[in-house]
Order: structure tokens, then C-alpha cells, then sequence
């Protein structure tokens, strides 16, 4: 008997080892879902499960984001190789829009005490980036996709569908501790240390869990994801947008300035970068092109203004639309139209427009002006040459018909450092 006491105090060492070295992974996310988050979400699952972490925990607060970036997170979570937790925290925190679809996705929704979930509603999901005139149909149809994913979700982690297509078509909303009571959620937890003790010993997918005094280990955004998270956003595009009008607009009413121009085309690259992963609509770009072809036509005709101002409203309708149907967080808020509005105006009116006439304008200086003109011959001209007095210099002059010396002759050409005149009476 007294020989296995020493193999149970080894296992009894060996199993508070195991116990002390079990540890979790923890994100935060605090804003809107978008390209970034969802590339977040990915690498920290990867992260958890190479680290054997008993879970993911996704500490979120998020007022909602872009649909394609929610789906892309729903089907990450279905293919995870480790358990994944959403906790929407602190005190106060939401999970509007997107976040809905994310909570009820995950393996374990958990909730704060006074946090809030719902409000699904396609319009608020960017889910189109199409023409301004939706039909009723077409809006008909988009509720009801998202009202059958959300479903979906719903009935995959068997939590309550009823409410869950409640928060998409009639925008429901509700508390942590009623979406507790509704089964919408599995654990109302005070924090962290409160959800670890709460999921100690549940079962998922074949797994038990063992939290209960788990070491939490952070896992941080890369340098990459913080640069796409600050860059891919709506104002950083539209800044591009004006930075490519203005330099390529300031390239040609300034041919040679070269800085305009480079600046101009690689903020045109970032830009078409940027549209492929933004949803984009597409009337608020043509409504913008239609501004500067009427800024453009204005320089030229005499319009009194009528066009700039057309051009003035016509894009800010543009920039308006531009983002009009993404979700919460990826709009673009009128504090950077009306300045954007005002600066193109600016811009087109007292640079590009002086800029661009003067490629126009007669030459008032250097050799080109003389040509036409008329002086006289002060020697004899003939094709071995001979001279002129033209504006306080002696030119040397070439005539295919001989002239005399005092003869009038006209300036027909220039090479070089010759001019090529002809008789004139």
C-alpha cells in the first residue's frame, strides 16, 4: 500500500502542473468589422490552436461593419481548430450588426452584465455597393439572406433562432441578461477571470475544457494588421481619391512638375488596391468623375460659373454615396465631405484652372515670339546668310530669296540661333 503513495503525490504534482500550465488566448476588438478584423480573427485562431490554448476568448465591443468581413469571420469559426469564445465586455459594450452574427457564431457567447446585443438589419451591414436605387425587391431579397444566415448561425450553435431573425428583420435588441434568458447567449460573466470558472468543464466538439485558474495570454495585432486596420477605412480612401485628382489635374496644367504626377499615380494604385476590398458605389464615383469633367468644361466655357457650381454639388452627392451602403463604422461621415467638397472647388477654380489656360495661351515670351513678325534687313540676306536688329539683339538670318540691305522681311522660322525670313512689301 504504502508504494503507491509516492506514484499518487507524482500524479497529484504532475496533474496541479497540467492544471497551472493550461492557458487561453485572448483578442480584443473594439470598433468596426472590416478586412483587418477578419485577417485579426484568422492569424489568433491559427496562434491559439499551434499553442494548444484550451480557447479563444474575442473580448468584443463593435457597433457592426461589413457583411463579406462578418462571413469571412463566421466561416473562421466554423473551421477552428480550437474552441472559440465571444465575450461581449466591458460594462457598456455593444454587439450591434455584425457583431450579432459573430456572438451567435461562436463555440461559448458570453455577455457582461449591462452590455447590449442586436439591431441585424442588412442596411446596416454594407451590403450592397450598387446603385442608389435599390428597388423594393432587391432590399427584400437582401433582409432575406440575412435573415436565413443569421438563422443558420443560430440553429448550428443551437441558440434561439426566433430572436436571432427578429434581430435582422425587425432590428431587435436586448440586454446581456435577457439575451441570457432567451438563450441567445450560454454565460452572463462579470470578467474574464468570472468566464473562465463558468466554462471550467463544458464539453465542445469532444472537448472539456479546463479554464479554472487558466493563464490568459494576449495576442496582439502585427504591424500588418494595424497599418490595414488604420489604412482600409473610408476616409484614408477618399484622401487618395483627392490626392489622385489633384496631382494628375496638377501634372498636366504643369507638364514637367513630375512630384504632382508620381504622387498622383500611386495614390491611384492604393486607391484601386483599396475598391477592390471596400465596397464601393458605384454612383457616387460616377457622380465624382461628372464633377471634374464639369470643373474641366468650365475652365474653357463661358459659363459664368454655372458649371463649377453643378461640379460643386455634383460631387459632394458623390462623395455622399460613396460609402453610403457600408455598415456602421465604414461611412463616410460629412465632416470630411464638406472640406473635401470645398478644397476640390478651390483647387479647380484658382489652380488647375490658371494652370490649364495657360497651355493654351499665346507665347508672350522667348524666341517663339517673333515669328510673324517684321524688321528690316541690315545687311543682304541671302541663303549663306546675313543680318537682322530684332529686339535689342543682331540675329543671323537665312533667305531662299535674296534681300537688300534695308528691305523689309518677315520672321517665318527659327533654328537654333538663325532666323529663316522671306521679303516682305
Amino acid at each position: 500500500m504504502k508504494r503507491w503513495i509516492p506514484i499518487a503525490i507524482a500524479g497529484w504534482i504532475l496533474g496541479a502542473a497540467a492544471t497551472r500550465a493550461a492557458q487561453v488566448g485572448l483578442i480584443k476588438i473594439d470598433g468596426a468589422i472590416g478586412p483587418a478584423t477578419a485577417s485579426y480573427f484568422a492569424r489568433a485562431i491559427d496562434r491559439a490552436a499551434a499553442q494548444n490554448d484550451e480557447c479563444l476568448i474575442i473580448q468584443l465591443d463593435t457597433p457592426g461593419g461589413l457583411l463579406e468581413s462578418t462571413k469571412q469571420i463566421v466561416q473562421t469559426f466554423y473551421a477552428a481548430k480550437v474552441p472559440v469564445v465571444v465575450y461581449v465586455a466591458p460594462s457598456g459594450a455593444t454587439a450591434g450588426s455584425a457583431g450579432v452574427f459573430i456572438t451567435l457564431a461562436a463555440d461559448v457567447a458570453a455577455m457582461a452584465p449591462n452590455t447590449s446585443i442586436g439591431a441585424a438589419h442588412p442596411v446596416e451591414l454594407g451590403t450592397s455597393g450598387g446603385s442608389e436605387k435599390t428597388d423594393d425587391v432587391m432590399k427584400q431579397k437582401m433582409e432575406n439572406y440575412a435573415s436565413t444566415f443569421i438563422e443558420t448561425i443560430a440553429d448550428k450553435r443551437h441558440r434561439n433562432v426566433k430572436w436571432a431573425k427578429s434581430a435582422v428583420v425587425e432590428s431587435a435588441a436586448t440586454t446581456a441578461e435577457k439575451a441570457f434568458d432567451l438563450g441567445v447567449i450560454d454565460i452572463l460573466a462579470q470578467d474574464v477571470p468570472d468566464l473562465l470558472n463558468q466554462m471550467d468543464g463544458r464539453e465542445i466538439n469532444g472537448k472539456t475544457l479546463h479554464t479554472a485558474n487558466a493563464r490568459v495570454v494576449a495576442i496582439p495585432m502585427n504591424a500588418w494588421e494595424k497599418f490595414s486596420q488604420l489604412v482600409l477605412r473610408p476616409e484614408v480612401m477618399f484622401i487618395l481619391m483627392l490626392m489622385v485628382i489633384y496631382g494628375i489635374i496638377g501634372e498636366l496644367s504643369s507638364p514637367g512638375a513630375i512630384l504632382p504626377g508620381v504622387v498622383g499615380t500611386i495614390a491611384l494604385v492604393l486607391v484601386l488596391y483599396m475598391s477592390a476590398i471596400l465596397p464601393v458605389n458605384v454612383t457616387g464615383l460616377v457622380l465624382i468623375a461628372l464633377a471634374i469633367a464639369l470643373f474641366i468644361i468650365d475652365i474653357f466655357a463661358t459659363t459664368h460659373g454655372v458649371l463649377t457650381a453643378g461640379g460643386i454639388v455634383s460631387f459632394f452627392l458623390g462623395a455622399m454615396m460613396l460609402f453610403s451602403h457600408n455598415g456602421p463604422g465604414f461611412n463616410l461621415s460629412p465632416r470630411w465631405i464638406v472640406p473635401g467638397t470645398v478644397v476640390t472647388a478651390l483647387f479647380f477654380i484658382f489652380v488647375a484652372g490658371k494652370g490649364i489656360r495657360a497651355q493654351f495661351m499665346a507665347i508672350h515670351a522667348g524666341k517663339e515670339t517673333m515669328l510673324g513678325k517684321t524688321v528690316n534687313a541690315v545687311s543682304r540676306i541671302d541663303a549663306a546668310g546675313g543680318k537682322v536688329f530684332i529686339e535689342g539683339e543682331y540675329w543671323n538670318a537665312v533667305s531662299e530669296t535674296p534681300v537688300e540691305t534695308g528691305q523689309c522681311v518677315e520672321i517665318t522660322g527659327i533654328e537654333g540661333l538663325t532666323l529663316k525670313v522671306k521679303p516682305k512689301k
